[in-house]
């Protein structure tokens, strides 16, 4: 990305204050976080922690509102294409930033389209399997696989999430085809998986380990070094003999490309204190995530770091764009 691309990724609108300002002091009407996924998963549910902690600081409205669609690519296209005046942003996972990774024609490029506000969070994966499997562990579930293939589909809540970057490296690691179903989020996937229609989602703690406890789903793996206080029980892909699925999502703000910086600095302020309230840490960390600030230059290059890794996982993989 050159350096124009860089400051406009930043969020370094100034041409657009002036519109802004005559609109009164911001904010003055209902900001918008746009979920590029159906209610249920965890892009939802920390976009409604993030938005109720916008809202304590903001004395404003602040509503989450769900456009599933196309891999994300449906609710982040709507925010590119919105008017930079502060009051619509995309809050979404790690995939967003991948959609001309994985689409061939995703009808925008959030690298260039979106500018990144702020990072708020970042957790494991955990691997989830059909409550009727026999199976316990991640080695029988690879011996299973290996031996019946067509016996097993993988869920994934969207191509180029953490956990279809998950599945991608699993199945590269078993070595056998393996199909995989693509849904609008997780939260609609999870029913075709209690129902064993697919056997197998990676996908973050904060959907995936709700269903476990109400046993209605069976705990396989996590995707870390170590073990997550949220689930100690549950041992590691590293454990299983798969240290290279290792992988984490992480969740964030974007705004369309010309927000003001005045206020991308505002939002930024507030959520440096906000995500990191004890409140937040009592919702999130008996799921599995660690909430966190992040912004300015050194989200910038978070992000791009973080692409440029995916991009080789796929290209690695072997992976054709959809």
């Amino acid at each position: 990305m050159n350096r124009r691309g860089i400051l406009a990724a930043a969020g370094v609108g100034l041409l657009a204050a002036p519109a802004v300002h005559a609109q009164g002091a911001w904010p003055n009407r209902t900001i918008r976080l746009v979920a590029p996924y159906a209610p249920g998963g965890s892009v939802d549910a920390m976009a409604r922690i993030t938005a109720q902690k916008l809202q304590e600081r903001l004395g404003q409205n602040v509503v989450v509102e769900n456009r599933s669609g196309a891999s994300g690519t449906v609710g982040g296209r709507y925010v590119a294409q919105s008017t930079p005046d502060g009051y619509t942003f995309c809050f979404s996972a790690s995939v967003q930033t991948l959609a001309r990774l994985v689409l061939r024609d995703p009808g925008y490029d959030p690298m260039v389209d979106l500018a990144p506000v702020a990072r708020v969070g970042q957790g494991p994966l955990l691997l989830i399997m059909a409550p009727g499997r026999p199976q316990t562990t991640l080695q029988e579930v690879v011996a299973a696989i290996r031996a019946n293939p067509r016996d097993w589909t993988f869920a994934t809540s969207s191509l180029g999430a953490a956990g279809h970057l998950a599945t991608v490296e699993f199945i590269r690691q078993l070595g056998v085809e393996v199909p995989i179903a693509t849904y609008r989020g997780t939260g609609p996937a999870l029913p075709d998986l209690f129902a064993d229609r697919v056997q197998l989602i990676f996908d973050p703690m904060l959907a995936t380990l709700p269903p476990v406890r109400a046993n209605r789903a069976k705990p396989v793996a996590i995707t870390s070094a170590r073990r997550s206080p949220a689930a100690p029980d549950v041992p590691t892909t590293a454990e299983g003999g798969m240290p290279s699925v290792d992988l984490q999502s992480w969740w964030a703000i974007w705004g369309p490309r010309g927000v003001p910086a005045e206020i991308t600095e505002r939002i930024q302020r507030e959520l440096s204190t906000a995500m990191l309230e004890p409140d937040v840490a009592q919702r999130t960390v008996t799921l599995g995530i660690e909430p966190l600030f992040q912004g300015g230059q050194e989200l910038v290059n978070f992000i791009q770091a973080d692409f440029n890794r995916t991009q080789e996982l796929l290209r690695i993989a072997n992976f054709q764009p959809e």
